[in-house]
């Protein structure tokens, strides 16, 4: 079984809204930042949004105002609350967990924007 499992993936209208769930196994310990990431067909990772232990987020530019980072650090866990989701939203999102130890990398849930 997976150290880290996303879930809450699916196919959503343009306008839409999902969220996602990453799931850190608990014998995981020191966490310092969890993120969630996408790569759509054809292109490079890239960063969605990030949140550290102590509550600071970043977002990339493209989901400002759409989409919301939060964690529950008590469950590991972290989640993405995506709105006013677009068709370039289209693409599978990985969730990072970062430590003293490296990262985990989970298997990835597809996100599917289309009318």
């Amino acid at each position: 079984q997976g150290q880290v499992v996303e879930s809450g993936g699916g196919l959503v209208q343009p306008g839409g809204s999902l969220r996602l769930s990453c799931a850190a196994s608990v014998r995981i310990s020191g966490i310092y930042a969890m993120g969630w990431y996408r790569q759509a067909p054809g292109e490079q990772r890239e960063l969605v949004a990030r949140i550290r232990t102590n509550g600071a987020t970043d977002y990339a530019d493209s989901v400002k105002g759409r989409f919301t980072i939060s964690s529950n650090k008590a469950k590991n866990a972290a989640y993405l609350q995506m709105n006013s989701l677009k068709t370039e939203d289209t693409a599978v999102y990985y969730c990072k967990v970062v430590g003293p130890w490296g990262d985990y990398w989970g298997q990835g849930t597809q996100v599917t924007v289309s009318s």
